[in-house]
Order: C-alpha cells, then sequence, then structure tokens
C-alpha cells in the first residue's frame, strides 16, 4: 500500500510540474493581457520631491497612497469611492477607474475627463474637493493644457483656439482648413516632434506650428466598408517630389496678436527643436535644409519674430539629424544642453545662451539616450545611457563642473528611470533577461536602495525559449549583436526549421536586454512548436553611434544585408539548424529586407512573409527617405539597385506580402505594384490584405495576421 501512494505521489508531482505551452492569443496579446509584468500604477512623483504617489487598485481597495522617499511612511490621499461622491454631487459622470493624474503636489491632482479638467485638492477646505479648472467642446483636438494659469489651447474645425477656464473661448487663427493645419506635429512626426503647442515660461505665449500642405500631392486612401468605396485624400509627401512648408508663430495673450518667426526660405526646409528661453523673451529654432546636412540654431525674438543670431551650425556629408528641444537648468538660465552626434556619438554639449560652447558634458564611444533632470545641489545632469553595455539602458549623472560621471544604478539592466524635481531621489523600474521587474527608490547623493517592489515572473509555468546571446562580425569587425532562441525541450541530435525576424534599419533596436528575454512571446511559440528563431542587429540599427547607423546611407538594403547574411553563416554552421528549411520574416524596414532577400539573395530561404514592406524608396516620404537616399535625381543608382519591383523575376521561393489597406506610412500602392510586377512577369506569389488597418495590424485582428504567418511558415518549411 505504501508503495502505491509513493507511486501515486510521484505520478501527481510530475503532473504538476509539466509547463504549458501558448495559445495564438497569448503570444500575441499575453504580455499586455493575463501574461502581463504585474507593475505599480501611476507610480510617480508629485509636484515636490517629498512624496511619490501610486494608485492602489484590487479586491478590497481602490485609492491613491503618497509615500516619503526618506522615511517610506505612507499617507491615503483619497479613494475612487470619494472621487466618485464629489463628481456626482456636480453632476458629473462617475469614473469606472483612476484615470491618468497629473499631480501639482501631494494633495493635488487634476484630470481629464467628460472634457474638463478637473482638479482635486485633499485640503480643501470648502466642501467640494474637487473644482471643474475648463470645460472644452467635444470636438477640441491637439489639446494642450496649461494648469498654472487654467487654460488651453487647441484646435477645432481647424483652427487655434484659446479658452481659459469658464470663460468663451478665444479664436486665434482663421484661416485654417484640411490642408492648413494649426498646432499638429509637423514634417511627418520626424526630428523627435511629437506635438505643435509650446507655452512659454511666463505663461504669456504660446509658439506654434502652422503647416500648409496645399501644394503636396494627393494620395486616396479607400474605405472599402462604405458601398460603393469612399476616398479619403490625404497628403503624402514623395521623396524628391514637393514638400509642406512649415512657419512657427507666437501668440501673445495679452496683446492677443500673432506674429510669425522670420525663419527665411526655402520653405520647405525643416523647424524643430523649438525651445523658449527662461526669460521667455526669444524662441531658439534648429533650422535644418532640406538636404538635411546643415543645420542653424537660430534664436528669434518673440516678440518681433526677427532673427537675433545664429548660435553655431552643424554639417555633414551625410546627414545631421536634430532630436531634442534644449535643455535649460532652472538654476542657471544662461546655459543650455545640446544633443548632437558630431563626434560620432550622441552625446550632451553644455552651451551658454549666447552660443560659447562651454565643454562636451558627455564622449565616448557610446551613447545617451535619455535626459532624466537636474540636481542643483550637486550641479548633475542626469541621464540614461549604454556606457556599460549597448544592449542596456543605465543611469548615470554628469557634472556640470567637471564632466565626470557618476554610476547611479548597482544593477545592470535596462533601466526605465524618474528623477524627482530636485534630483535628490530616483523611481528606477528596470529588467533584464533574468527580472521581470524591479522597482527601487534610490537616493541620488549616497546611492542607497530600497526595494519597493518586485514582479513575479507570469511566465514560469510556460515552455519559454532558451535564448542564446550571440556576437558575430560585419566585413569590417563590427561587433553584432543576435540571439538564437531554441525550444525548450531541444535536442541538439535533431535538425529544426529556422526563422529569421529582422528588421535591420535606423532608429530601431531589436536586441536588448529586457524581459522577457525573447521580446517576443510568438517567438517562443514558434519554439514551442519545433523551431529555431534567430534575431540580429545588424548595421544600420541604433544605439551604436552614427557611423554604425550612417553606414547604409545612399544604398538602404545592401550594408543591412551583408550582415545578416553573417547570421546566415553562423546559422548554417550550427548542426541543428535545418538549411533547407529556412524562413524569414519582417514588418516596414523589416519587410523591406525580407523581400530583399528573398529577391536579391534567392538562394537563401525558403520562404518569406513581408509585411508593410517598402518595395521602392522613391514611393517613401521625403522626410526620411531623403535623409537616409537622397533624392532619385541625386542618387539614381541607390534607388535602382536597391529598388525591388524589377527583381521580381528572380524569386525562387515562395514570398508572402501583407498590407494593410489604409496604411499611409508604406502606402499600399507598394505592394499592388508588386503583384502587377509579378503577373507581368509570371511569377506566383502570396498576397493577403487587412482591410481598414493602417501600417500595422492591431487589436484582435493581429491574432489573425499571426496565424496567417505561422501557417505559412508551417507550410512551406515543415512539408
Amino acid at each position: 500500500m505504501k508503495k502505491i501512494i509513493f507511486l501515486f505521489i510521484l505520478f501527481s508531482n510530475t503532473v504538476f510540474a509539466q509547463k504549458k505551452n501558448f495559445s495564438m492569443q497569448e503570444a500575441v496579446n499575453g504580455l499586455a493581457t493575463n501574461l502581463a509584468v504585474k507593475n505599480l500604477s501611476q507610480l510617480s512623483w508629485t509636484g515636490s520631491s517629498e512624496y511619490y504617489v501610486q494608485v492602489v487598485a484590487n479586491d478590497s481597495e481602490n485609492v491613491i497612497i503618497a509615500y516619503s522617499p526618506q522615511t517610506f511612511e505612507s499617507e491615503v490621499i483619497t479613494s475612487l469611492e470619494k472621487l466618485n461622491n464629489e463628481l456626482k454631487a456636480k453632476q458629473i459622470q462617475e469614473l469606472k477607474r483612476f484615470p491618468p493624474l497629473k499631480w501639482i503636489n501631494h494633495t493635488q491632482f487634476y484630470f481629464f475627463h467628460e472634457n474638463k479638467y478637473i482638479q482635486f485638492n485633499a485640503e480643501a477646505k470648502n466642501v467640494s474637493n474637487i473644482e471643474v479648472l475648463l470645460d472644452l467642446p467635444k470636438d477640441a483636438e491637439n489639446v494642450n493644457f496649461n494648469v498654472e494659469t487654467q487654460s488651453a489651447i487647441y484646435t477645432q474645425d481647424y483652427n487655434l483656439y484659446y479658452k481659459q477656464g469658464l470663460k468663451l473661448p478665444i479664436q486665434i487663427t482663421q484661416d485654417g482648413a484640411k490642408n492648413i493645419l494649426y498646432g499638429t506635429s509637423v514634417h511627418r512626426d520626424e526630428f523627435g516632434i511629437s506635438g505643435g503647442l509650446f507655452w512659454s515660461p511666463d505663461n504669456n505665449n504660446i509658439a506654434f506650428y502652422r503647416m500648409d500642405q496645399t501644394m503636396v500631392e494627393d494620395y486616396p486612401v479607400v474605405n472599402w466598408s462604405n458601398v460603393p468605396a469612399t476616398v479619403n485624400m490625404v497628403k503624402y509627401p514623395f521623396a524628391g517630389r514637393t514638400s509642406h512648408q512649415v512657419k512657427l508663430g507666437v501668440y501673445h495673450f495679452q496683446t492677443q496678436k500673432t506674429i510669425y518667426l522670420n525663419t527665411g526660405e526655402p520653405m520647405d526646409q525643416y523647424l524643430t527643436c523649438v525651445s523658449w528661453s527662461p526669460d521667455s523673451k526669444s524662441i531658439y529654432v534648429a533650422v535644418l535644409n532640406r538636404e538635411q546636412n546643415f543645420l542653424k540654431l537660430n534664436q528669434y525674438d518673440a516678440t518681433t519674430g526677427e532673427l537675433i543670431k545664429t548660435l553655431f551650425e552643424e554639417k555633414n556629408d551625410k546627414y545631421v539629424e536634430p532630436q531634442h528641444e534644449l535643455y535649460f537648468m532652472k538654476s542657471n538660465p544662461s546655459e543650455f544642453v545640446w544633443w548632437s552626434q558630431r563626434d560620432g556619438y550622441m552625446h550632451l554639449y553644455l552651451y551658454k545662451n549666447d552660443g560659447t560652447l562651454v565643454r562636451q558634458l558627455t564622449k565616448g564611444n557610446w551613447v545617451v539616450n535619455e535626459i532624466l533632470g537636474y540636481n542643483k545641489s550637486t550641479n548633475e545632469l542626469f541621464f540614461t545611457s549604454s556606457i556599460d553595455n549597448p544592449l542596456q539602458k543605465n543611469v548615470y549623472a554628469v557634472s556640470l563642473n567637471s564632466s565626470n560621471i557618476r554610476t547611479i544604478t548597482k544593477t545592470k539592466a535596462t533601466h526605465t528611470a524618474n528623477l524627482s524635481p530636485d534630483g535628490n531621489y530616483l523611481i528606477d523600474i528596470y529588467s533584464n533577461s533574468n527580472t521581470p521587474r524591479n522597482i527601487e527608490i534610490i537616493n541620488t547623493i549616497s546611492l542607497d536602495e530600497k526595494r519597493i517592489f518586485t514582479a513575479s515572473n507570469p511566465l514560469a509555468d510556460y515552455n519559454t525559449a532558451k535564448v542564446v546571446p550571440v556576437t558575430l562580425y560585419a566585413d569590417d569587425s563590427t561587433i553584432l549583436y543576435g540571439k538564437l532562441m531554441l525550444p525548450s525541450d531541444f535536442d541538439s541530435s535533431k535538425k529544426y526549421p529556422t526563422i529569421v525576424y529582422l528588421y535591420n534599419g535606423p532608429h530601431f533596436q531589436l536586441v536588448r536586454d529586457v524581459f522577457p528575454s525573447s521580446q517576443n512571446l510568438w517567438y517562443d511559440y514558434m519554439t514551442q512548436h519545433g523551431y529555431i528563431v534567430f534575431n540580429m542587429d545588424g548595421r544600420g540599427s541604433s544605439n551604436r553611434g552614427f557611423a554604425f547607423e550612417s553606414i547604409i546611407h545612399r544604398q538602404l538594403g545592401t550594408v543591412e544585408m551583408q550582415d545578416q547574411l553573417k547570421g546566415v553563416q553562423y546559422l548554417k554552421s550550427l548542426p541543428y539548424v535545418d538549411s533547407q528549411n529556412m524562413g524569414i520574416h519582417g514588418w516596414s524596414y523589416g519587410g523591406f529586407m525580407t523581400t530583399s532577400f528573398m529577391l536579391r539573395n534567392p538562394d537563401v530561404f525558403k520562404c518569406g512573409v513581408a509585411g508593410g514592406p517598402v518595395l521602392d524608396w522613391s514611393m517613401y516620404e521625403i522626410m526620411y527617405g531623403e535623409r537616409y537616399m537622397d533624392t532619385p535625381k541625386e542618387n539614381p543608382k541607390g534607388y535602382e539597385e536597391n529598388g525591388l519591383f524589377d527583381k521580381i523575376n528572380r524569386l525562387k521561393g515562395n514570398l508572402l506580402l501583407i498590407h494593410g489597406t489604409d496604411d499611409d506610412v508604406v502606402v499600399w500602392q507598394h505592394s499592388i505594384k508588386m503583384l502587377k510586377s509579378a503577373v507581368d512577369n509570371n511569377i506566383q506569389i502570396d498576397y493577403f490584405a487587412y482591410p481598414g488597418h493602417p501600417h500595422n495590424v492591431r487589436g484582435k485582428d493581429r491574432i489573425h495576421l499571426m496565424h496567417n504567418i505561422t501557417n505559412y511558415f508551417d507550410e512551406h518549411l515543415k512539408k
């Protein structure tokens, strides 16, 4: 009898120890749903450094709690129930959960709800703790709210409006139209641009973009859900053709007048890095020529719009790419920090506001990723960087006096950090291949750390891939980082069909030290179904310096393929890789690379799946396309060699093209023209369109997409 019980226990333990495979739904959306790594909700600093806050929402409570970073004592600020009671009393719809909160101090915050900006004050002495600061029209867009003045700038019917409190709005512009846009992001969000409204520090003025795109060619985006189908004409500036024209206006609230900065001609130049001077008297603008090889940092008078002076210039035979506004230290408004790749890596430079260079703050064969803030007491600037490892993002501080650098974070990982307003404390959230998520409060002076959260591994019960770091070398001996993903039950005596997933274009890094180490559960899903998956960042990818990224200039798709072929050679050297059954997949730039491989190196992969692919760079947008390829007139050879329509007859394997019908980034015409080329040359390819989807297929339809891709690989690599 004892033997039976013992065997039953062994059997039970074996059953419970078995791990699960991902469903396709989990592989696609699991990291954002049931398999998401736990986190602390809305963890942030208040308006001061004395408290940080978080939202605690579970079955027993739904409250906002403030903590002291010194003592870690806690205080409940309010509950959702109390907030809803206050809203109900003012006949405002109740909240199902706390909305995104913006903090004034640890007892006051504001939020947007029902087209209203609402402030909560836990210490209010009147009957209600809430106050409606501003009520906006339902169709207000591009809203930029200023809590100090309780006012907002927004667009409505294409024009710009100013509204303060509960007063009637003031119309600022009159000629807004579908193709004359105010207060929006311009230059197709290149050059670090993410918005079009800029408050002055004294809150007395607002600078704004005006974009005239009437001269840009119309491009049709068809809505196939209507019968008959309808057409939405958008403006798409193709490389080498007419671009839009942008100006910068300044509206003065006291005089209710608008002036425009005299930024000169040609009108199709780029205006970016818009920054007010601390005294609100002038505006700094990086003026970049259309060729993107010459930049001037100009200072303009905010009252007259006239040029005060050019502080300095930057030139490069390939391109200059400004991406950040000026960073002023409040304690010393006569100096600012400028970002530049002038020495080959993205670094920080300290300038006087008259354009005199004080010193280069950071230097080395690594890049600065972001500025976190400033500490007046130590006169240090805090930033994240790849100093220790280009696959990671760690936190450092640099002295503005000496350029000496201190390491702030001890654990080498990928850090997302939030510096307190005074710079004395850091909320540090990090992960790496072995750490799902840890959160610590760091004293930036003593470097003492306090762990406030440790996330469990949500994938512990699943058969995740065995991820093997790979280091290869390009033809010029440049190090290339990759990773090999093997099945959890990997058997080196077997041969596995293998998929290369790639991007390998600018501003993107595929291989990083994060959790999960695969970075994409679909890779794990494929390893669970008998595949090996491989990633590698070849030259042209980001975070490795200007030379690494810009080597692809005027020849997109050539150097990148040479590097990816190094990865292919590595894979073929592995006895367990079935080199006769290799596939390739990528999206956008990765779709371009996938198609390039299938047509320019047709003997490498048995099949490929290209999503949203650029197939002819002359059909891509001006800002990105001309930066990396110049114009078709200036670089006809580069466009011809790396264009793909005329190479369809080289196809030997099986190629599936996928495109969203509403794609206004890589327009649908790319893959339609490739279909026409295939028909003209009597070449069979496979094709799938996703109606109504833009450049990427998101939401529930993405599950269909990944089933589609998976089935294609199964069909061609497993038979």
